[in-house]
């Protein structure tokens, strides 16, 4: 569509970066607002945020040089390539879930309230991020002939990202995006209803979206490594969540302790 939104002399600006950065700014934005109503420190938060999206960041491009390596292999130039667009999402955010973990046991922060301040901060950038693929061409999906197929026309999309260009696809970037909407709608109606473990938020995110996110990826059409010759990359990592975030539920369940909404209304009672 638009992978390079303008340009400033040499430097070209590229639009998945820019909506790259606005989906983490909004998210972590999103996450310290949370917090604050959970009675978090804010700047722990913050900070939290900052190393959240770092690690984000440096995953999802170790991830994508993982699943192609032979390509990256024979072509080390375009390593290069994917400081302007793509990224693996499950790298990232294996990544900032390691480091994130770790930062909140060293400063002491409630582990499944924190979790829960940041997942739909998180699928909130998501939203947003889809758009700089769909900008860029990356992610792009399968030949079809729906109505609502797209066409990339820019030839630069296709020499970043490999987009076939005057093909019509199916616009997985879009399909994504339009489920993180709808997962997002979904955890902050759950909270709404004032029911529920305090983690429960967290793992119904990351149960709910490998399972839009296994379906989603037999509509891509570019290059995502296979396991088991079953599987792309992302699918296999959804397989492991689907269960272990079924797990987590029944046991929080289980566990009786109360989510932020449950103890603030219980504060106001008594």
């Amino acid at each position: 569509m638009f992978p390079e939104l303008f340009n400033l002399g040499p430097i070209s600006i590229y639009t998945y970066g820019v909506l790259l950065a606005s989906a983490y700014l909004t998210g972590l934005w999103y996450a310290t607002v949370r917090a604050g109503a959970r009675g978090l420190d804010r700047d722990r938060i913050m900070d939290l945020g900052i190393y959240i999206i770092i690690s984000a960041l440096v995953g999802a491009k170790l991830l994508l040089i993982i699943v192609e390596f032979d390509h990256y292999q024979q072509n080390p130039a375009e390593i290069l390539t994917i400081l302007r667009s793509g990224g693996v999402f499950y790298g990232g955010l294996i990544a900032s879930v390691g480091v994130a973990f770790w930062y909140i046991r060293r400063h002491r922060l409630p582990v499944w309230t924190t979790c829960d301040a940041f997942a739909p901060g998180i699928v909130l950038g998501q939203a947003i991020g889809r758009i700089g693929c769909f900008m860029a061409g990356c992610c792009y999906g399968k030949p079809t002939e729906l109505p609502w197929a797209i066409t990339f026309t820019d030839p630069l999309a296709a020499t970043n990202v490999g987009t076939p260009l005057d093909v019509s696809l199916h616009p997985t970037q879009l399909y994504e995006s339009g489920v993180a909407i709808l997962i997002l709608g979904g955890l902050l109606l759950a909270e709404r209803g004032g029911k529920g473990s305090a983690g429960r938020t967290f793992w119904t995110y990351l149960l709910l979206y490998p399972t839009a996110r296994f379906i989603i990826e037999f509509y891509r059409g570019d290059p995502r490594g296979a396991v088991f010759d079953l599987f792309s990359t992302s699918q296999f990592v959804s397989l492991l969540l689907i269960p272990t975030s079924i797990a987590m539920l029944i046991v929080l369940s289980r566990s009786g302790t109360p989510g932020p909404t449950q103890t603030e209304a219980h504060g106001r009672a008594a």
